[in-house]
């Protein structure tokens, strides 16, 4: 209940609230199409567009960052510090190099074809003898295959002007990347993967237990982990191809959700689908307020939240010797 009243507080928020302040009533006209013309264009059109891409990409990044974390058992596990999001950027950055501007519809092919990858390399990764129960050194070892993949993505933009026109607004994270026109037509993937997240939890519950408790109850580990992938690949490329790669969304609302509400994936994943946008459209419209004019893109604000979080984490897992 209180992450549904947050997400509808921060959607009313981003409607109303940026460099001119629209009141209630004025937004709520806008909605049905009526009242000031200039007004209509502001509330209408362009903070329409970004909260429905907010509200799409926070769900996406939310819900594939409790997988992450729960089937590499990771607790800093996100899809943008282990570099799936930066797949999903490759794949769009190579889409765009080989075809020139593609769209959103044709963005997200690539996207996804460049998150399965990345998702495949973590998620074989979180399983050897080297990263196995050592959040720590899967993390670096993400971080180390992001900058692979972005030094990748950049020597491919420096090639071609026109990409690296498009490339270096939407790299940053950007909410108003895609109109809504475009947005709408990935909600497809989005509710595919959200569905599938949301059928995995009780199987992933099973398997914090151990593999082999997992088979005795009746659970299949390698087909979860292959399902797992599939979710992560279609919620990551999806909010990739809409907004760019944003990363620590999927970090800080598991946290917050586990703190809350336990670890049963039952309630924290459904829990996730609404806490995660509600943080994105509150970083969003704090980007819009602090730059004095000039707009702060949401990457940027999200990196100055979870940044300083992933830092005290890994330090008190340290302290505590358990990394």
């Amino acid at each position: 209940m209180l992450a549904a009243a947050l997400l509808a507080v921060s959607l009313v928020l981003s409607l109303a609230v940026g460099a001119r302040f629209v009141p209630f009533d004025q937004v709520v006209r806008s909605l049905f199409g009526t009242g000031d013309e200039n007004v209509l264009n502001i509330v209408g059109t362009l903070r329409v567009n970004r909260t429905v891409n907010a509200v799409f990409c926070g769900a996406a990044l939310g819900a594939a960052g409790v997988l992450m974390q729960s089937l590499t058992r990771n607790p800093i596990a996100d899809p943008g510090i282990l570099g799936v999001n930066a797949g999903a950027a490759f794949g769009v950055v190579a889409g765009l190099s080989l075809f020139g501007a593609i769209g959103a519809v044709g963005a997200i092919w690539f996207a996804l074809a460049g998150a399965a990858l990345a998702a495949f390399v973590i998620f074989t990764f979180s399983v050897s003898r080297f990263a196995a129960g050592s959040p720590v050194r899967l993390t670096l070892a993400g971080v180390a295959f992001s900058a692979v993949l972005v030094g990748v993505s950049q020597a491919l933009v420096l090639t071609s002007e026109s990409v690296l026109d498009v490339y270096r607004f939407w790299r940053i994270g950007s909410l108003t990347a895609r109109p809504l026109e475009e947005a709408l037509p990935l909600l497809v993937f989005l509710v595919a993967g959200t569905l599938l997240a949301l059928a995995l939890g009780p199987a992933l519950n099973l398997m914090a237990l151990g593999d082999d408790s997992a088979i005795a109850l009746g659970v299949r580990p390698g087909a979860v982990r292959a399902l797992v992938l599939v979710a992560v690949t279609l919620l990551c490329g999806t909010a990739t191809a809409l907004a760019g790669p944003i990363s620590f969304v999927g970090l800080v609302v598991p946290h917050m959700l586990r703190r809350a509400v336990g670890p049963d994936l039952r309630l924290v994943l459904p829990l996730s689908l609404l806490a995660a946008p509600a943080l994105l459209l509150v970083a969003d419209v704090l980007g819009r307020v602090i730059g004095n004019g000039a707009e702060v893109q949401v990457g940027v604000v999200t990196a100055f939240i979870g940044g300083p979080l992933l830092i005290a984490f890994v330090t008190g897992r340290r302290k505590a010797g358990l990394s």
